[in-house]
């Protein structure tokens, strides 16, 4: 099993890696190579537990953070439309064509696999939408239902499995366990986050503070379930937080903070959706009782419905609010990029695999339908979504243009304010600066010019007249090769053994640092 993980681990990784460099959508190109591979490889059986309690946490952790809550706080309204009206309508019409379908199958398990399918996973498409410039907006909407609509889901499919194996559940009774469940994941989502904010405003220490950061995501997982409240909101909740504050903590925390998450989304999500891809054999094995025809016919059924659903609840939602608000509100191109943006992901299967306490015969087909419906979407709608940004002309060139102009105004008064600072600094000097003090003194101006100007030269696209290099651009090309000779004079000094690899490693940090700044 050790060596199991270990080549799923690296050859996700691997195919991961290709897809970057390809500027492929790497979900996609894992979930196909998952699903390849899947009949030439012993089984990975997906383990429930593993995904809702070691992968989901800290992928969800790293979303919030990287979020904004101002701009959450915006449109919380189609996040709140999304995330819990269109699960619950989802849930609702494909518990109802699947018992219409299914007879024989019981109604609370219809809802059960309604339930399951019903929480779109928006890595995949908010990952494209970025690349081709989707609205912020959009994004935004699409990466705060995410946030959420695992909670609304995992709720529901609780209730509904209750009631399947044991018995009637009343609709008040799921009522109130949806609002304690949400309730609750918020208040130890909050109380969480003031513990570990009052933590890192006294400890100062970047190495300390991201290993806690690491282990929070788990600790409000965890604090939640164990309670019965929703594990997913309380996660959500302290990173929205935290991510509010980081401005607070200290800048080597924030450098490394952003490192690890990069690498620990990337190697979470390159074995999520393998993962995916690899359950195909076990899935299918499962199934007994049912013609080929009829299981497919099923499927067929499950995915287009619940494609269809999402269409119909975004464009009726987004009428009635163009109607109420007088035409305010997303554009028909924005309007089909969210109700085409339903591609399913790993919490869906994960679910699907912890059905117990029911028929197998009902259990391996639900989960059937689970994987065809994740698989169908993400193949459908996941290669699409790019053509289908880029032909409806949904892109945000005059959104990124103020971008460039907020912050070119935004580092002009950064600049005046530490000048300013720089002149009250010089003039509490006894006496007129020595030449030393003035090198270091023009250095200091000479260095908040530059970046001011390399906000504005951003407003031109990063071109000077005619398509020049412009001055900011010439510099950053020739400090970067610089800097690349500079490192082979360390490396050889030390090859030479006239430097000591401590020392070599504490210059080129040095130099690193330099480039990044360079970079950005």
């Amino acid at each position: 099993m050790g060596l199991q993980l270990l080549l799923l681990a690296g050859g996700a990784v691997a195919v991961a890696a290709v897809a970057r460099r390809k500027g492929w959508p790497a979900p996609l190109l894992l979930v196909a190579a998952g699903l390849l591979v899947s009949p030439m490889v012993p089984a990975v059986p997906l383990q429930p537990q593993l995904v809702l309690y070691v992968f989901l946490p800290p992928l969800l952790y790293s979303a919030a953070l990287d979020s904004s809550y101002l701009r959450l706080r915006d449109v919380k309204r189609a996040v709140g439309l999304l995330s819990v009206g269109l699960v619950l309508f989802t849930t609702a019409v494909v518990g109802l064509v699947v018992h219409l379908l299914l007879p024989g199958l019981p109604l609370a398990l219809a809802f059960a696999l309604g339930a399951i399918i019903a929480p779109p996973d928006a890595v995949a498409a908010v990952a494209v939408g970025r690349r081709l410039g989707l609205p912020r907006r959009s994004l935004t909407i699409l990466i705060g239902e995410s946030l959420f609509n695992d909670a609304t889901a995992l709720t529901l499919y609780r209730v509904a499995i209750g009631a399947a194996v044991g018995g009637a559940v009343d609709l008040w009774e799921g009522l109130g366990e949806f609002l304690f469940a949400a309730a609750v994941g918020v208040a130890i989502g909050l109380a969480l986050a003031f513990v570990f904010a009052w933590i890192f405003q006294h400890t100062r220490d970047s190495l300390v503070e991201n290993t806690l950061m690491l282990l929070i995501p788990f600790a409000a997982y965890l604090a939640a379930e164990s309670v019965h409240a929703s594990g997913v909101i309380a996660v959500v909740i302290v990173g929205l937080y935290l991510g509010n504050r980081m401005h607070l903590r200290g800048f080597g925390t924030r450098l490394v903070s952003d490192a690890v998450w990069k690498v620990t989304d990337f190697f979470l999500e390159a074995i999520v959706f393998a993962l995916i891809g690899l359950q195909l054999v076990t899935v299918i094995e499962g199934i007994t009782g049912y013609s080929a025809w009829a299981v497919a016919g099923y499927a067929a059924a499950v995915l287009a419905v619940t494609i269809v659903s999402r269409f119909v609840w975004v464009f009726t939602v987004t009428s009635v609010i163009k109607v109420l608000h007088k035409g305010t509100g997303p554009s028909a191109g924005e309007t089909v990029i969210l109700g085409w943006a339903g591609m399913r992901g790993v919490v869906s299967l994960a679910a699907a695999f912890s059905i117990s306490g029911v028929a197998e015969r009902d259990r391996a087909l639900l989960l059937f339908l689970t994987f065809t419906t994740v698989i169908g979407t993400l193949l459908i709608q996941g290669t699409t979504f790019p053509m289908l940004i880029r032909r409806l002309g949904v892109s945000s060139e005059q959104e990124q243009y103020e971008d460039r102009l907020a912050e070119a105004a935004a580092q002009q008064a950064a600049l005046e304010s530490g000048l300013a600072e720089l002149e009250r600094l010089v003039g509490e000097l006894d006496g007129e600066p020595d030449e030393i003090q003035r090198q270091v003194i023009d250095q200091l101006r000479e260095k908040s010019w530059r970046r001011s100007l390399t906000a504005w030269e951003r407003l031109g696209g990063g071109t000077g007249a005619g398509g020049a290099e412009t001055p900011s651009a010439l510099y950053r090309r020739l400090r970067r090769d610089m800097l690349q000779a500079e490192r082979q004079v360390f490396v050889r000094l030390r090859d030479e053994r006239r430097l000591d690899d401590e020392v070599l490693r504490e210059v080129m940090a040095q130099l690193d640092f330099e480039e990044a700044i360079l970079e950005r």
